[in-house]
């Protein structure tokens, strides 16, 4: 069973829909997806949400190791994203030498807004956490009081390992940045994140790879 957790954003329900259906239509192996919705985890994770918080999920999504019970790996994903390959190919990438495995991108934003107007910050290792292969037996360091303490740049930085030698990289087609510099549209992309804002909103209905989506969408909310 692959474990995939999506961050759930109540501004954004169609996207995490679209992105949940684009999975199971191109795995080739059973999928457990689950969101992360605050008020499921109420209980453990307190943490008051602030002006750099651009989503509901900015900091909840480093629950997912305890949400694990910190055994086996999980897959974390913004739910800004649309998946095109088989998920199955991914797991297959699996290290066990690593806590975590991800695109290591290598931009800064040149924008200071992103979708309804939030904040978009620029930090080092900027969209590193925003997929996520996580092995969940060695992110012991994220209990619920960190993950509920820790300054963003602690947690999106990864500056809870004992070494960034912990991080192991995964190719950039798994986390493919819509119309960011050097992210031209490419006919093979395993998974697109629409960092900037998705055409589900209608100031982004004309982005790269929205007609895509938009079949997507469209198989997963009507009846023919």
């Amino acid at each position: 069973m692959i474990n995939v957790f999506i961050g759930y954003d109540s501004k954004e329900k169609v996207a995490f829909n679209t992105l949940a259906y684009s999975i199971l239509r191109n795995s080739t192996k059973p999928v457990s997806i689950t969101p992360i919705y605050l008020p499921n985890l109420r209980d453990d994770f307190v943490r008051e949400r602030n002006n750099l918080s651009s989503t509901e999920f900015s900091f909840s999504r480093f629950m997912v190791p305890h949400l694990m019970n910190y055994k086996g790996w999980g897959v974390f994903m913004d739910c800004d994203q649309l998946m095109l390959g088989d998920i199955a190919e991914l797991w297959r990438l699996r290290d066990d030498k690593y806590a975590v495995q991800l695109c290591k991108h290598n931009y800064t934003p040149k924008e200071d807004k992103k979708f309804l107007g939030q904040v978009q910050t620029k930090y080092d290792k900027k969209n590193w956490s925003s997929f996520m292969l996580m092995n969940c037996n060695k992110c012991h360091e994220l209990t619920p009081d960190y993950v509920n303490s820790a300054t963003g740049l602690q947690l999106h930085q990864f500056k809870w390992l004992e070494s960034e030698e912990l991080i192991g990289e995964l190719p950039l087609e798994w986390n493919w940045l819509v119309d960011e510099p050097g992210y031209n549209t490419k006919s093979k992309v395993n998974n697109i994140h629409f960092t900037k804002g998705g055409p589900w909103f209608k100031e982004y209905a004309g982005c790269s790879y929205s007609e895509t989506w938009n079949e997507y969408h469209k198989e997963c909310s009507w009846i023919e």
